[in-house]
């Protein structure tokens, strides 16, 4: 559900006054399909950070089958129906653009316009990249994977390069279709995150 509060730390009231608020702008992965609502990286994510003393609200904008273009079709009406304005995003979409074997330079257009827009509302910008599945091929792959860094260095952002990283091809990791994270698996996937959620607050192009 779109713009649904992930912060059962903090009052609404509160976190407009004294917390940072990122957004996480995403598909499946980020939305939680098949977990529970608090089992999904953003909720963890923000109880990690809650845990090392950093006051942060994530609101999950995730929604499940989104694809670049959708993502760029509900990006306004998404920030602007939040109950809480985000401050900064994290951009997690393009898996299902490489599910469905849409071009790579269609993907790169899509986020270019997404990005674009979240930089035109000031809004710092963590973009978290995919890997396109091996049976696309070798060329679509490479293709695939250089629309992030080019997205990247072009906008001169926060990378981090994959959001399945150690969790992707693990059979325990993964749900029966081996596609969405288990409870364990997103635990993972915001464990790894973190260090960029951190730069991302920061202000910094790269994690410590």
């Amino acid at each position: 559900m779109l713009g649904i509060l992930l912060a059962g730390l903090f009052p609404a009231s509160v976190a407009r006054a004294e917390t940072p608020v990122i957004v996480a702008f995403g598909d499946s992965i980020t939305a939680g399909l098949g977990v529970q609502e608090q089992e999904a990286w953003p909720y963890v994510a923000q109880k990690m950070l809650a845990d090392k003393g950093s006051k942060v609200t994530i609101v999950n904008a995730g929604v499940s089958g989104d694809t670049t273009a959708g993502g760029k079709a509900r990006l306004a009406w998404s920030l602007d129906g939040a109950d809480l304005k985000p401050g900064f995003a994290v951009v997690a979409l393009g898996g299902n653009d490489a599910l469905r074997a849409l071009t790579p330079e269609n993907s790169f257009q899509n986020l270019d316009a997404i990005i674009t827009a979240l930089k035109k509302r000031g809004m710092p910008v963590l973009l978290a990249g995919m890997l396109a599945p091996p049976n696309l091929g070798e060329d679509f792959g490479q293709k695939f994977q250089a629309v992030y860094t080019r997205l990247a260095d072009k906008h001169q952002i926060l990378l981090y390069p994959f959001l399945l990283e150690g969790v992707a091809g693990i059979a325990n990791l993964n749900q029966h279709d081996g596609i969405h994270p288990t409870a364990e698996g997103q635990r993972i996937i915001a464990q790894k995150i973190l260090p960029y959620l951190e730069a991302l607050l920061a202000g910094k192009r790269a994690p410590e």
